[in-house]
């Protein structure tokens, strides 16, 4: 029998129903975004912060706890809480600004992602909430007095939750249909003394009426028995519903507007504002928010005290429909949906270890949680609305005004609800091959999102992140649609050829952006800046090259390798099924001999990238004179060669007459003017490998990457060799440059400081090279060998290396024999507690010595790959 909660994907996909018109689209963080940012020179921070987010409308988005949406945001619940102590309402998770954190941005909160199905039929999420007041200063001064070499100062430190002295907040949601959520509520108390807690279920409607003209403005109005309490919304674009709930003490109601008074010291229209709840539930005052018996934010209040290890169950019900039993079925419901999600998880790994099951499941239900809804249209942006005060004229040429066609109003798939409530172009793709084990089809539609004409510019680039949408991001489009493809065909048997054709159109005219854009000196050798690995260099790579210079980045090139090879792959799939895409394949193979070929060939006149004597790929500066030098840093970006690797079977070759003889011409006749072969060991009646790398230097370069004095970590591969725990400097137009080894958060400021590519172990660069490993193990089988570890004398074929460097990966979030999980290395007295020690974080990143998790501490976006590890161990 099909698992229901596939029937329910299926039902989605065939548009029989819509079971995704709801789901967790509410932003845990819409202050401090670009997109609320209306200042003059694009501080965003700073114009709209945490103090003003209770009392100021948004424009763009709403945002709150453990929250749901429909689809485009308009009618968004959340809830808020109280502990009787705190100076604010919690409505939302609170966090550093960037230059409030002495590593940038962090949330400060403790709360987890524990359950959620693609239809999100079920979801649970985790709060853990404070019998002591909160200690918002004590948070910022500390981290503000703390420089960049010393640890974050985080909310388990400010000694809050020692002895048990807090809540455990338990959202939860099961559809009983498309358009019927029941919402269930659980707080305990965790102390064993009593405690009082305040609860707001809120329901709030976007404010489009203070932007915008509106067919009329969304009403939530009172409307029930005692004993059947319930509100009546009616909203223009969503419809009409009836949000049902158990006796309140109180029933709030106010607008979702800005209080001018306090946020601009002006004159309010009325007293009813968005931070009323804030005021009554602090002040004690209720007057005022029970005043009106309809409004567009409106909550019941529910005052408790929990006796020690009590807790209290509260329950709702949004649903079109007008029931007069609305909680009658809401258990039986909620047994069968929690049910139904066990079921969907289990049949993914049912051999894993029940720990690597539950890692399984917390990382897919982060991925899941993390699908947000994003509305971003940039012309209407930089004009302004004009029902408001038009933003100053400088935005004119400011942030993102090149790209004034990007309209996006999407649920998309963020790297965190918080850190991260925005999209960035190579985070989505990692996202979309964790994706397609659960939702192929979702994972589909959101990588051809960012080919849409309204996401990509009209030269071909890729829109990279909102900060600055013209930044370049890694190529990895292709390679994630090479992944979602054959995920897709090994669920449902079938090949998705319509699904390539329309990634492959549209990444054909972004390549060619790559390749006019970033190939400066048209030598097949690529600039690139930035690319996703923010202080991986001695120098800012996006701002310029010391000295008005080139550089020639190994990994800009090793990208665009892979690229070629990915559009080649997908070209020669297309190909099985309509054969006048043969001839794109010959194209990418083309491109992919040129630019190995400027990659490895022997250049007696410049610096070469390929140091023989040190079996490395370097970057290669190139003054304005001429003169040419190689910046010798041991990274990942050297090692990246490695990933552009493809073998094509001679069942294939064999299919395409054509493209096989154009490999024959290279082999002969292109190998006659160079040093360097491209394809090698090929016979024409055999398979066929394509590697960027030839073999000697794929061999001196594995033997670095599984190197525990350079590149292998007890936790996986470090993202720069241990080799520069002595420092490497170099001398550049009268400037001294460095790097060196920091295996945890980032001690320079490059790209503010918040994250770390020198030294720490990132989760995407490390399934790329265990991917490329089970490719070159795919050509050479059991006849290719290496030391794992090098110098161990253990010999192992590259399939076993990869799995067991997955291992090593997966080591992080397992408990081991004391029961602790490398993740939680400074916290470990808590996560040991029977009600933390199941509940697992997901990192941005992981310290290069022990695991400890770093970064963005609810980022489970590209880490969610871990699960895909558990699930190839099983293969």
């Amino acid at each position: 029998m099909k698992n229901p909660e596939k029937n329910r994907l299926d039902q989605q996909h065939t548009e029989e129903k819509d079971w995704l018109k709801w789901g967790p689209y509410l932003s845990e963080r819409q202050w401090g975004t670009v997109r609320e940012d209306y200042s003059a020179g694009g501080d965003a921070w700073n114009y709209l912060p945490h103090d003003h987010a209770r009392s100021r409308a948004f424009r763009w988005g709403e945002d709150g706890i453990a929250g749901i949406s429909d689809r485009y945001c308009n009618m968004c619940f959340s809830i808020g809480l109280w502990n009787g102590k705190d100076p604010i309402l919690k409505e939302r998770l609170f966090g550093l600004t960037g230059p409030q954190g002495n590593h940038g941005e962090d949330v400060k909160e403790l709360y987890y992602y524990l359950e959620n199905t693609p239809s999100h039929s079920y979801m649970k999420y985790l709060y853990k909430y404070s019998q002591k007041e909160y200690p918002y200063n004590q948070l910022i001064d500390e981290n503000q007095k703390r420089n960049r070499k010393e640890l974050e100062f985080e909310l388990l430190d400010t000694g809050i939750f020692d002895d048990n002295t807090y809540f455990d907040v338990s959202t939860e949601y099961a559809k009983g249909d498309e358009t019927d959520i029941l919402i269930q509520i659980t707080i305990t108390n965790r102390n064993s003394k009593p405690a009082p807690i305040t609860l707001l279920p809120q329901m709030v409607m976007r404010n489009h009426w203070s932007f915008k003209e509106m067919p009329k403005k969304p009403t939530i109005t009172q409307q029930g028995t005692k004993a059947n309490p319930s509100v009546h919304i009616d909203h223009p674009y969503v419809g009409k519903y009836n949000l049902y709930f158990q006796k309140a003490e109180q029933l709030f109601f106010t607008e979702n507007e800005t209080n001018r008074e306090k946020v601009y010291k002006d004159k309010n229209d009325h007293p009813f504002k968005k931070d009323l709840f804030h005021t009554a539930v602090c002040n004690n005052d209720f007057d005022l928010a029970t005043k009106n018996n309809s409004g567009t934010k409106f909550a019941p209040l529910y005052q408790v005290i929990l006796d020690g290890g009590e807790s209290k169950i509260f329950q709702l019900r949004l649903t079109e429909e007008s029931l007069d039993t609305p909680f009658s079925d809401f258990d039986s419901i909620f047994k069968k949906r929690q049910k139904e999600c066990a079921q969907f998880y289990d049949e993914i790994a049912p051999k894993a270890t029940e720990d690597r099951k539950a890692i399984l499941k917390q990382a897919f239900a982060g991925l899941l949680w993390t699908k947000q809804y994003y509305n971003y249209e940039v012309e209407k942006w930089l004009d302004g609305d004009y029902k408001t005060t038009p933003p100053p004229k400088e935005r004119l040429e400011g942030r993102n005004s090149h790209w004034k066609t990007l309209r996006n109003h999407d649920i998309l798939s963020m790297p965190d609800a918080w850190e991260y409530p925005w999209y960035a172009a190579w985070d989505s793709a990692f996202h979309c091959a964790s994706f397609a084990s659960i939702d192929p089809e979702f994972a589909k539609d959101q990588l051809l999102l960012f080919t849409k004409e309204w996401y990509m510019s009209p030269n071909g680039q890729i829109p990279a992140y909102e900060w600055n949408f013209s930044d370049v991001n890694p190529p990895v489009q292709a390679w994630a649609t090479l992944q979602i493809y054959g995920t897709d065909k090994s669920i449902t048997g079938l090949p998705d050829i319509k699904f390539l054709k329309r990634m492959f159109n549209k990444l054909n005219l972004n390549f060619n952006w790559w390749v006019n854009r970033l190939d400066r000196n048209d030598n097949n050798v690529f600039q690139g800046g930035f690319l996703g690995l923010d202080n991986i260099g001695v120098f800012d790579r996006s701002h310029g090259v010391p000295g008005g210079g080139s550089l020639d980045q190994v990994d800009g090139t090793a990208w665009m390798a892979m690229y070629s090879l990915n559009m080649l792959e997908i070209s020669l799939r297309i190909a099985e099924h309509d054969d006048s895409y043969e001839d794109m394949a010959t194209k990418y193979f083309g491109h992919f001999v040129f630019i190995a070929e400027a990659l490895n060939k022997m250049d007696t006149d410049k610096a070469n990238t390929w140091d023989d004597v040190e079996g490395f790929f370097y970057d290669r500066l190139t003054l304005p004179d001429g003169q040419s030098t190689t910046i010798k840093v041991r990274s990942i970006a050297g090692m990246l060669s490695l990933a552009a690797v493809l073998t094509i079977k001679k069942s294939v070759l064999d299919k395409f007459p054509k493209f096989k003889a154009s490999v024959l011409w290279f082999k002969k006749y292109r190998a006659e003017n160079l040093k360097y072969e491209v394809i090698q060991q090929y016979e024409e009646n055999g398979d066929l490998l394509l590697s960027l790398v030839p073999k000697d230097r794929m061999q001196k370069l594995v033997a670095a990457l599984l190197d525990e004095k350079e590149f292998l970590s007890d936790y996986g591969i470090r993202s720069l060799s241990k080799v520069h725990e002595k420092a490497y400097q170099i001398h550049i137009d009268g400037i001294d440059y460095s790097i060196d080894y920091e295996p945890a958060e980032s001690t320079v400021s490059l790209f503010g400081g918040n994250s770390n590519w020198r030294g720490p172990i990132w989760m995407p660069m490390n399934y790329l090279f265990i991917q490329a490993l089970r490719e070159y193990q795919w050509y050479d089988g059991n006849d290719f060998l290496f030391e794992y570890p090098t110098g161990s004398s253990k010999l192992l074929n590259l399939k076993q290396v990869s799995d067991e460097l997955s291992k090593r990966l997966i080591k992080m979030f397992e408990k081991d024999e004391t029961g602790n999980r490398a993740i939680n290395k400074n916290y470990e007295k808590y996560y040991q507690d029977p009600n933390f020690e199941d509940l697992i974080l997901f990192y941005e990143y992981f310290h290069g010595e022990n695991g400890r998790g770093l970064g963005a501490s609810h980022q489970t976006g590209w880490t969610a790959l871990v699960a895909n590890l558990i699930e190839q161990l099983e293969d």
